[in-house]
């Protein structure tokens, strides 16, 4: 991680090494915390934030879901992600971390009496899973771990909790030798990654499970746009493991991951094994999109000025 200057922490900009919280912070023992990823990239106009409105929404909505009493509106944590922007220096690319936690105050697992703190970091930051997987793509494990079940969790909020299923099940792909996880849902269907949505292509059918039992993926949404304007079918339905070894092609997305193709899943060879061409056509047209050369969606991009 490339540290930045700032750090804007419940109203304030305070220094990076200073943007700190007690050892006895409530979500820290017990997990429940909103957040979001946002990008922001540089353009020829300057740096942009992508979706800057849509993904500050769903932070509020995860806030809800968990009962969670955010202090800020929509508008002022909006603003409060252009000042940090403005405040630090950034050559490259950056991604934003805002994060809503419960903080230090009580004990238990009552929460709700504890205070309530936001806190929001942006640092320069690449692609998730590395540069060259943009174009080699990346090797995919199914995990021996489920994700977690509608029937125990909200699945729609983008909360602390949720994310050691997803640590677990990636590090189990690591160790095992692969790039990422491919989480099943409970009655075996295909759910998403570990912190991605997934896309295959059949017959040249652009295929995605439904948000059942995933989060409801800003750049998902956005990858459909992007497949109509392309003149490709979009369907939304379930997909069983086997279906994805048996693709044309496959790909993760999400904010972190971006569009990255997948070459293999469980040793079985996705296409050609290369990053297919409607995959690589999706991607170019989402760089576009968020490099500020796209004038149809020049209303997804928050400049700084």
């Amino acid at each position: 991680m490339k540290e930045a200057q700032f750090i804007w922490k419940d109203g304030k900009l305070v220094n990076w090494a200073d943007a700190t919280t007690h050892v006895l912070t409530h979500t820290l023992h017990y997990g429940n915390a909103a957040f979001e990823g946002i990008r922001a990239y540089q353009t020829k106009k300057g740096l942009a934030i992508f979706r800057l409105q849509e993904h500050t929404k769903r932070l509020l909505n995860s806030c809800k879901i968990t009962a969670i009493s955010c202090p800020y509106t929509q508008e002022e944590l909006q603003n409060a992600q252009i000042e940090l922007l403005k405040a630090n220096t950034y050559k490259g690319d950056v991604y934003i971390r805002p994060l809503v936690y419960l903080g230090y105050g009580v004990m238990g697992i009552d929460f709700r009496k504890a205070p309530v703190n936001v806190a929001i970091a942006a640092w320069e930051w690449g692609a998730y899973l590395g540069e060259d997987a943009l174009k080699t793509g990346i090797k995919v494990k199914t995990s021996s771990f489920v994700r977690n079940s509608i029937k125990s969790i909200m699945g729609k909020a983008k909360i602390s909790a949720n994310y050691l299923n997803s640590q677990l099940a990636k590090y189990e792909a690591l160790e095992c030798g692969f790039h990422e996880a491919l989480l099943l849902d409970d009655n075996g269907f295909v759910a998403e990654g570990s912190g991605e949505c997934i896309f295959i292509i059949r017959d040249n059918k652009l295929i995605t499970p439904p948000s059942d039992n995933a989060l409801e993926s800003i750049t998902q949404a956005t990858v459909m746009e992007i497949a109509k304007d392309l003149n490709i079918n979009v369907v939304q339905r379930r997909i069983t493991r086997d279906e994805v070894y048996i693709a044309d092609e496959a790909f993760f997305t999400g904010t972190a991951a971006e569009i990255t193709p997948i070459n293999s899943l469980d040793f079985r060879v996705i296409g050609t094994g290369k990053r297919g061409k409607i995959t690589q056509s999706l991607q170019e047209y989402f760089f576009k999109i968020v490099r500020g050369e796209c004038e149809k969606y020049e209303h997804y991009l928050t400049y700084l000025h």
